[in-house]
């Protein structure tokens, strides 16, 4: 007896009682379905993140405040003006710095307020984090020369408090003190877990002579947040970290055996690390949803076992005019290879479904791979085949007069 012989009598035997096979395929249904729809979130998740990261540029490295335990033994340092810089002057032309200083302030535009990140930046800020703009300009060298008092808002700010109308030329409320908005950046997203168009920028003089106060000055001298550079060689970063490194342990007097008390990372590192921590939970979700797909192969073997139980007397008969042990064994491997075959098409089409529905919501840009697809449904297959075998034995070792017999 050949396969599709084989194949048209599973079909037959599974018609036979459709809403058992039904409910029985339904469990690799909903397994295939979650393991498709859970990997495309996770896909969608790690290419969005990704994409933010190498948005910002694979050559920016970034210098801030490290804080560290006690407990570790570790510091915090405080970093300086001066340290920009002696950055700045040990680098060259390898890459290009730019300093900044970050308050949470209450901004107003007439009734509407809300807390924004106000950042105190230099004229190129914008370059350097790969910032471009909208409508208006970007602050000058100008601004920061004459401490004028003058913003650029991001996009969601410019909506959040403009609600629509055109906010060049307008004053906003920054900590009680009015500033004129001169321009409106284009929308970035978000990187990390922050919102790269929530934001407030300012002349970084004006800020230090006007707005952040106290906290910008340590024993009289200016602090800052952190330090951005763009190296002009993606394959010079390393090195610039290195140089970054040594110039700030060398302005603090720190030898190499303590905590530098800052961090001093790159795009590309932090790409590597979120590409790594995401790839894993994509793992974790497919995971989880092949725990479904074990759920499914029990039913399939329970609904198996209870089959060749009510077909004993046939199994008896076939047995009796011939047919041999391979061919009652095939015959039941093909049923449920058929249920999982079936229960993996539907539920692959029911995956998709799930996944272009969260793409739809646009929360995330799920993705479906043809890797994916194949992942899901050739583990259908095997679970259909693994949990069958055992059944397959059972009917295929009956004896024909036992059978014959069975009531």
């Amino acid at each position: 007896m050949n396969f599709f012989e084989n194949f048209r009598i599973a079909l037959r035997a599974l018609t036979a009682n459709k809403l058992r096979s039904g409910l029985t395929m339904l469990g690799i249904i909903i397994g295939v379905a979650a393991v498709v729809a859970l990997m495309a979130v996770g896909k969608g998740a790690t290419s969005g993140i990704t994409s933010q990261v190498e948005g910002l540029g694979t050559n920016v490295i970034t210098v801030s405040t490290a804080r560290f335990f006690r407990e570790a033994g570790g510091t915090t340092q405080t970093l300086f003006y001066a340290d920009f810089g002696a950055i700045e002057e040990e680098i060259g032309s390898l890459a290009e710095a730019t300093p900044y200083f970050q308050i949470q302030a209450n901004v107003i535009n007439g009734e509407r307020q809300s807390d924004y990140s106000v950042t105190g930046v230099t004229a190129n800020f914008a370059s350097v984090n790969a910032y471009t703009i909208d409508r208006g300009r970007f602050i000058t060298d100008q601004d920061n020369q004459g401490a004028a008092r003058v913003a650029v808002i991001g996009s969601q700010t410019a909506q959040d408090l403009f609600a629509g109308l055109n906010p060049l030329g307008r004053d906003i409320q920054i900590n009680g003190i009015t500033f004129s908005v001169v321009g409106v950046l284009a929308s970035k997203g978000t990187s990390g877990f922050s919102s790269q168009d929530d934001v407030v920028l300012v002349p970084l003089e004006t800020g230090y002579d006007r707005l952040f106060g106290g906290r910008a000055f340590s024993g009289g001298r200016r602090t800052l947040s952190g330090i951005t550079l763009s190296a002009l060689d993606a394959a010079q970063v390393d090195g610039i970290s290195a140089d970054v490194e040594y110039t700030l342990r060398r302005e603090h007097g720190l030898t190499l055996r303590d905590d530098l008390g800052f961090s001093v990372t790159s795009q590309s590192q932090m790409l590597s690390t979120l590409s790594s921590i995401t790839g894993t939970l994509t793992a974790l979700l497919g995971a989880i949803a092949a725990i479904s797909l074990l759920v499914g192969g029990i039913g399939i073997m329970n609904i198996t076992l209870v089959s060749v139980r009510e077909r004993t007397r046939e199994i008896g008969l076939r047995k009796a005019v011939g047919a041999r042990r391979n061919i009652i064994l095939a015959q039941f491997l093909v049923e449920t290879l058929t249920l999982s075959i079936l229960g993996g098409l539907l539920g692959t089409l029911l995956g998709v479904a799930i996944a272009w529905v969260v793409s739809l919501s646009g929360l995330i840009a799920a993705t479906v791979t043809v890797d994916t697809v194949l992942l899901a449904f050739s583990s259908a297959a095997l679970v259909g085949l693994f949990f069958g075998i055992y059944p397959a034995y059972q009917a295929a070792g009956l004896r024909p007069i036992e059978a014959l017999r069975y009531e």
